[in-house]
């Protein structure tokens, strides 16, 4: 493959501390490589180095001519005040105008905008997830070469996230993607790149899924602290003979000195690698309580400002129930945790409690951290010491385990990164003997480290857990049930998300299908219109066509439909997940022909 872009020897440092030493990227045509690594590491740093939105210390930098490169950043920098389609329509700067509208219209098509919301929507209304979504297709209609995604699940629910992966599974362009969401690395990336000090040249890449990278960064991690184990020994006999007293200064003593020195800097350096792949200490401590039922949910019924959320919702959570929550933005899941809790009352039906059942709350919005708040006052509120399990622990020790060092301890709040604050959030509730934890999105921000030692941490916990995350890899290792909420009304119980997502699929079928049945109808009168009016020759031929390709796409799509349907399909997560992309395809392809269609009945009215 053609290499289009390489840098070599990165050099960079903020005050006095090295981000990079030595480091080398590059990147070939069609390449996919996932980046990864601690909060900290310097991944978005990275991006920026390659997009040219920052400067290296030092460092070869090489970019193939002509190659377009176009970085998206963490936050979506959008103007309120245009359109969905201004945004992406002014986003480009190098084309024709008619070409700038037939690129925008095929991309507002394939990011599925149609099937949702209006193009014409200014961006101010729109949902975090709905920007996120219109700052990627802005990416898109500048047709990159390569693309820099920095953390582009941010917002995203998870059809968002599955309508992205599959955007980049067949993507023409190369691109690098930071994210800490592992299925969405592992099924979209060829190669991961691992950024930290705990590897020699400051950085782990192999080329495969993120499920080969992480067994060989394992196997690499312990044959490194074997490596320590094996120069400390070789060490401890170096200078046992070091000790022993004077000797002969012959050549051969001098240079097992000089050995010896060598040897004990290599260790040095070995040793401090190996300190790096410290992690988070996290461990829930509950009250262990015995009691069978802990909360009952008994034909509950929620609206809110007129709009159904749910009903008939029944649920037992006893110890060991670990209940994940899914739906799409918007569709309850947060006010289910609110009931759930206990702030708010359900519009009708019973939400039974175990008597003085302790309840301990994961906050998404962080809204329980002062900007202003120190650190030590944010997890040692009451003094120099915390209780944590019956024992008491100062707050330097705290903090140690949680990765802060010391001299952070004085620092406030709004200088802290969005995974610190969740570190912090999530020591909180460790102090807290719980019967029931609520977690609402407790895997923001947090690195992929971190979420390993969570899901542990979740697993081993003794009362019930209820979690609302989009990250699979979490929801599959740790919950044993899941409830999807379709926001309409209706929900479901599940056995892990695999089925869950294979409702939201069906749901979408419906509603796809219900909008094309109303396209259908006004097809067939503005047919009867399009054959009686003056029209070019070639679009005149290409509307009297349309038809019969709309009608064969439909039938293709209901043919996958029905696929989707079918038991033994459901039960191959293989089979079931390329069945969803055919499904998925079909019904771009579907849009696509009736957006043509449109398109020629409007050019056919101009030439009225």
């Amino acid at each position: 493959m053609t290499l289009l872009f390489s840098y070599k020897s990165i050099y960079k440092t903020y005050g006095e501390e090295a981000i990079f030493e030595d480091v080398s990227i590059n990147l070939k045509a069609g390449e996919r490589l996932g980046l990864i690594g601690g909060n900290g590491s310097g991944k978005s740093t990275l991006l920026k180095l390659i997009a040219g939105k920052a400067d290296a210390d030092s460092g070869e930098k090489f970019l193939k001519q002509f190659t377009r490169l176009v970085y998206l950043p963490q936050e979506d920098e959008l103007d309120p005040n245009k359109t969905i389609e201004e945004t992406l329509f002014y986003g480009i700067s190098d084309e024709q105008e008619h070409e700038h509208y037939q690129r925008v219209k095929r991309i507002i098509g394939r990011c599925g905008f149609d099937n949702y919301i209006d193009g014409h929507v200014k961006c101010s209304m729109l949902s975090g997830g709905w920007k996120k979504r219109v700052a990627i297709a802005r990416a898109l209609c500048l047709e990159p070469d390569i693309l820099l995604l920095d953390e582009p699940t941010n917002h995203l629910d998870i059809r968002g996230i599955l309508w992205l992966e599959d955007m980049l599974k067949n993507a023409p362009f190369a691109f690098v993607v930071v994210s800490h969401d592992r299925s969405f690395l592992e099924n979209i990336c060829q190669k991961i790149m691992e950024l930290g000090k705990c590897y020699q040249e400051g950085y782990l890449s192999i080329d495969g899924g993120y499920n080969k990278f992480a067994e060989y960064r394992e196997n690499f991690l312990e044959a490194q602290f074997k490596q320590e184990e094996v120069l400390s020994n070789k060490m401890r006999r170096e200078t046992e003979w070091l000790n022993q007293g004077a000797k002969a200064r012959t050549t051969k003593a001098k240079y097992r000195i000089e050995q010896a020195e060598t040897l004990r800097l290599e260790l040095s350096m070995l040793k401090n690698r190996n300190r790096q792949t410290a992690t988070v200490d996290l461990n829930f401590d509950s009250t262990e309580r015995k009691t069978k039922e802990l909360l009952v949910c008994k034909d509950v019924v929620k609206s809110v400002d007129g709009k159904k959320l749910f009903e008939n919702i029944n649920l037992k959570l006893t110890p060991g129930t670990r209940l994940g929550l899914m739906g799409e933005n918007g569709s309850g899941k947060t006010t289910f945790m609110s009931l759930l809790e206990g702030k708010i009352a359900p519009d009708s039906g019973v939400i039974k409690r175990a008597e003085n059942l302790k309840v301990a709350v994961f906050d998404q919005n962080r809204s329980t951290l002062d900007p202003e708040m120190t650190l030590k006052n944010a997890l040692s509120p009451a003094g120099e010491s915390v209780i944590y399990k019956n024992r008491s622990l100062h707050v330097v020790s705290w903090a140690k385990k949680f990765l802060f060092t010391p001299s952070q301890l004085s620092l406030p709040m709004r200088r802290l990164s969005g995974g610190e604050r969740a570190r912090i959030l999530i020591a909180n509730l460790m102090l807290k003997p719980a019967d029931l934890l609520l977690l609402d999105e407790p895997t923001n921000d947090l690195d992929i480290p971190s979420l390993e030692v969570l899901e542990e941490s979740l697993i081993d916990f003794a009362g019930a857990v209820v979690l609302v995350s989009h990250d699979r890899f979490l929801m599959d290792r740790v919950c044993n049930n899941i409830l999807y909420l379709d926001g309409k009304g209706g929900s479901g119980i599940f056995a892990d998300y695999r089925q869950c997502l294979n409702q939201q699929t069906v749901d979408k079928v419906k509603d796809t299908d219900k909008k094309q049945n109303e396209k259908k109808s006004s097809l067939k009168s503005g047919e009867n219109r399009a054959s009686s009016k003056k029209f070019s020759y070639k679009h005149q031929l290409e509307l009297s066509k349309i038809e019969d390709k709309i009608l064969e796409a439909e039938s293709e799509l209901e043919a996958i439909q029905s696929k989707v349907s079918d038991p033994e399909v459901a039960k191959n997560p293989k089979e079931l997940a390329q069945t969803c992309l055919d499904l998925q395809k079909a019904q771009e392809g579907v849009e696509a022909l009736y957006a043509r269609w449109e398109e020629l009945e409007s050019l056919l009215k101009m030439s009225q």
